[in-house]
């Protein structure tokens, strides 16, 4: 009996690549658990390169290998192979001739593909060969968003029904036509594939921006804003009356801002979406922030929290009243830290009450209020009357003004608990701060338990990550007390980061425990300089910049990214 082209496979990798027969013997015993082909066992056992199997398989099967990224491939076969397929199988349709297509694959052993493409496509299939990185590359590329792509190509793949509305409600003229417009199924499928992209990419937020000709769509992943998509201008009023319908606003308002949420079920997970319209000189600016209650139960330490910050954190929580602030600019995480504090703190026993603007994240177990200032409920009129309720923990949203901080204030000091946010470069200028506010500074050190300072850096993508050649002459210039020589590392860039060397955010913190000295300091008007010199010196307080140092060091986040986040420390 002849042998099989596996078999034969199995001999010339053991003759050519010096592989033993029991190093075979596991890669398919791993296949057979994971139910994963033989070239990828072997490739993740190590037993063989990707490249050199690939090499392998073409003088066995005689099937050419080429290099993707030179092959320019005509949008016109995504009729043919559609998206899904493409992943599904991780092929790429390479070109049509009369009725034979040629695809790209990395795994050649699997016939039952060429089956199913000969069924899906009507054609005869051809077979060239590439890796999987590249096939992967390609059809990112391939079936990612053309800027002149219509309507109907963009979204023909994406079904009306993936995404389900959980909370839903059902300009003059154009808004009746608008209106039947968004609710054709190109519209809907716009916007759900818009939706999408954006929880695939991790993106935090979704900025549609109107312009004189077009609609540009922009994702911020991790911290960072990028172009994803020009959206034809005709489209523009039914995409923006499509996502007012999803977040209960009135379609009619155009010359005011509005503000929104709305709840989806993408893929089974429910995932809520904080809406923002401002009208601009081409129409309404629309920005949605994607909210992952998920990241509520990373812990302190997943939120990039060291051991003995965590121990400050933790015991400032437990402690029966007084305030703690958590200080930072614009999405620093401020947010995410109160709740991820609020959900240890959140048990039958206690009446948690928050005041917030708007309200963030919908916890089971809180009592949570939606300041309206238009209507004179704002976080002072508010607090007065959460202190009515007896509560035993308040969250207020962010400290504004200086009503707002002395009624926090007062109520730390009458038996509640508060947690708050204020809007503060470091720990020590959140005490003076406070003062500068006109709050008497004996009730800001009586009251104040913990101040937390936080920025969000970027973290080296893990896939590539590499040493940085930095020069002696700037490692100098840092004037930072190195233990050893530093080494510090970069992302070269890959299909996991797409290309930007960074993938996912952590937390860069500063936390400052109030003790009597500190108390002493504001009571007798010390700066803010003077009580931050203190805290360093004697206490030994790690301060944005030397946490920031620290992660660089550790191979987290890169020098740059260092500059970047804590240039003004």
């Amino acid at each position: 009996m002849s042998e099989t082209l596996k078999e034969k496979i199995i001999k010339t990798l053991i003759e050519t690549q010096n592989l033993k027969k029991i190093d075979i013997e596991k890669a398919v015993f791993l296949q057979k658990k994971q139910k994963i082909s033989l070239d990828k066992a072997l490739i993740e056992m190590g037993l063989i390169q990707e490249q050199d199997l690939l090499m392998l398989l073409v003088r066995e099967l005689n099937i050419p290998f080429i290099k993707l990224s030179k092959y320019k491939i005509d949008p016109a076969y995504q009729e043919l192979i559609p998206e899904k397929i493409a992943k599904q199988y991780n092929i790429v349709p390479i070109s049509l001739l009369e009725d034979t297509m040629t695809i790209a694959m990395s795994d050649p052993l699997n016939v039952f593909v060429i089956d199913d493409l000969k069924s899906v496509t009507g054609k005869e299939i051809d077979v060239v060969m590439s890796t999987n990185s590249e096939i992967r590359k390609a059809i990112e590329a391939y079936y990612g968003f053309e800027q002149t792509t219509s309507m109907t190509e963009i979204t023909k793949d994406i079904e009306v029904d993936d995404f389900e509305i959980i909370t839903n409600q059902e300009e003059d003229e154009d808004v009746d036509s608008a209106l039947d417009q968004s609710e054709k199924a190109p519209i809907i499928r716009m916007v759900n594939l818009i939706i999408k992209n954006a929880i695939k990419q991790r993106a935090s937020d979704i900025h549609i921006e109107p312009a004189a000709d077009g609609v540009r769509v922009r994702y911020r992943v991790d911290g960072i804003l990028r172009d994803v998509l020009n959206v034809p201008k005709e489209n523009q009023n039914a995409i923006l009356v499509r996502i007012k319908i999803m977040s209960r606003l009135d379609i009619t308002a155009s010359q005011i801002p509005q503000d929104g949420r709305f709840k989806l079920k993408v893929s089974g997970k429910e995932i809520d979406f904080r809406v923002s319209l401002l009208p601009t000189t081409y129409g309404q600016k629309v920005v949605m922030r994607v909210l992952d209650k998920s990241s509520l139960t990373v812990g302190l330490e997943g939120l990039g929290f060291t051991k003995s910050s965590m121990q400050i954190l933790e015991g400032s929580i437990k402690k029966p009243f007084g305030m703690i602030l958590v200080t930072g600019p614009t999405g620093s995480g401020k947010s995410t830290t109160l709740y991820s504090l609020i959900q240890k703190l959140n048990t039958v026993d206690r009446n948690i009450i928050t005041i917030e603007d708007p309200v963030e994240y919908l916890i089971e177990g809180l009592t949570q209020i939606q300041a309206r200032p238009d209507i004179g409920l704002t976080f002072a009129e508010g607090l007065r009357s959460i202190l009515r309720q007896s509560p035993d923990i308040v969250m207020v949203g962010e400290i504004r003004d200086n009503e707002t901080a002395d009624i926090a204030i007062k109520a730390s000091l009458t038996g509640q608990l508060v947690l708050s946010t204020l809007h503060t470069n470091d720990t020590a200028g959140t005490l003076t701060r406070l003062v500068d506010m006109d709050v008497e500074p004996f009730l800001v050190a009586s009251s104040l338990v913990m101040v937390s300072a936080q920025r969000l850096c970027r973290k080296i993508c893990v896939h590539c990550k590499k040493k940085s050649d930095i020069s002696k002459k700037m490692i100098d210039a840092l004037k930072y007390k190195f233990k050893t020589d530093p080494i510090f590392y970069e992302g070269t860039g890959c299909d996991a980061c797409r290309s930007t060397g960074y993938l996912g955010r952590t937390g860069i913190t500063e936390i400052l425990d109030i003790d009597d000295m500190v108390r002493d300091m504001l009571i007798r008007g010390k700066s803010s300089d003077d009580i931050k010199a203190y805290m360093c010196n004697e206490k030994g307080m790690i301060t944005l910049w030397e946490n920031a140092m620290e992660k660089a060091l550790a191979g987290e986040t890169t020098l740059e990214e260092v500059m970047r986040i804590t240039a003004n420390e």
